[in-house]
């Protein structure tokens, strides 16, 4: 199995392609924390689990408390996927809320830097680890009338490329998958795909001609978690049939 005995905190789980994601983990033979606020219910706790001894939670929202609670119940953390996940405000920059581009900053630019903060000196002291930055390709390509969501993504990209550089005398790898035509149900929902007219539209600027599944996603983050990408770092990887 690709990730065998591998041990992985993945956060905010539920969202984007998260439960795909843990499944493909688990399936590759990991040990997987998800941490997402929605698990201090214990029932979604448990619902998401599924039973799957491999799979704990942690409901924690401070980075610091995250990455102790994930290295509390698997004894070392591996690889940190950074699954963040933020709405893509639709506003022209001579009408958007500076607030919310903000809020933005914060979700997508600032906790994904403490993430990262919070669990370097444990891969350090291991002398191995990899962190894998789930951004947008809306920072490679542009979006007119999205420029705070764009810019958010694009510092997560560029805090990629600068902590790969600082942590690879580590051996800690830093890589981003910047998605975007990704079937899931935070940017493109099932009543959205469901809109003929609307996925008429959208494929229109795919050259692949459809939307990725989410397991397909799963994949490339099973792939980045794995020794078979020991010798990539800073990578900002593309994933979106071609639109970037």
């Amino acid at each position: 199995m690709l990730l065998k005995d591998r041990k992985i905190l993945l956060t905010f789980a539920t969202h984007w392609a998260g439960p795909e994601i843990c499944s493909a983990l688990v399936r590759e033979g990991a040990s997987v924390v998800c941490h997402d606020p929605h698990f201090a219910d214990p029932a979604a706790a448990e619902s998401f689990a599924g039973g799957r001894r491999e799979i704990a939670t942690t409901a924690e929202t401070e980075p610091a408390a995250i990455a102790s609670a994930a290295v509390g119940q698997l004894g070392h953390l591996d690889v940190v996927v950074s699954n963040d996940a933020f709405p893509a405000i639709r506003a022209p920059v001579d009408e958007a809320d500076a607030q919310d581009f903000r809020d933005a900053l914060e979700a997508l630019v600032v906790f994904p830097f403490r993430m990262a903060g919070a669990v370097a000196p444990h891969m350090k002291e291991r002398k191995a680890g990899k962190i894998l930055f789930l951004t947008s390709a809306s920072a490679l390509n542009g979006l007119a009338n999205y420029s705070m969501y764009a810019a958010a993504r694009a510092g997560a990209n560029g805090l990629v490329k600068s902590l790969a550089k600082e942590l690879g005398r580590h051996n800690i790898q830093v890589n981003a998958i910047a998605s975007n035509y990704v079937e899931n149900p935070d940017y493109f929902p099932p009543e959205l795909l469901a809109n003929k007219e609307a996925y008429a539209k959208m494929v229109k600027n795919i050259p692949l001609g459809r939307l990725a599944k989410p397991e397909e996603a799963a994949d490339l983050v099973a792939f980045y978690a794995s020794d078979r990408s020991d010798f990539i770092t800073g990578n900002v990887m593309p994933f979106a049939g071609g639109w970037a």
